[in-house]
């Protein structure tokens, strides 16, 4: 079984490596059980960011004059990033290394 992103194959499991999961997954529904663990994972780092981010946000939203919040998720992410004071996780830690508080 190979697993990949964007056509990037990030690592196979063995025949093996299948066969030991099999010992406590059915056959009949490994393929699908794998793909929806790899959905949960994400989906899950998905959640966990998008609350550290509402939380950092809500405040910053009201300061920087915004009236009115979309309550849908993706709407709400978009219209953090659109803010002229955003700046993604790359960006904070440059400016932070430039300023020598890392």
């Amino acid at each position: 079984m190979k697993i990949s992103i964007n056509d990037l194959e990030l690592f196979t499991l063995s025949d093996t490596q299948k066969k030991v999961i099999q010992n406590d997954i059915n056959v009949d529904t490994f393929d699908f059980d794998m793909k929806r663990r790899l959905q949960y994972i994400l989906m899950h780092k998905y959640e966990r960011c998008f609350n550290r981010l509402k939380i950092e946000w809500d405040e910053k939203l009201i300061e920087n004059g915004v009236g009115s919040v979309p309550t849908d998720k993706d709407a709400y992410a978009e219209l953090v990033f659109t803010q002229p004071n955003y700046k993604d996780y790359k960006s904070r830690k440059l400016e932070a290394a430039k300023q020598g508080k890392i």
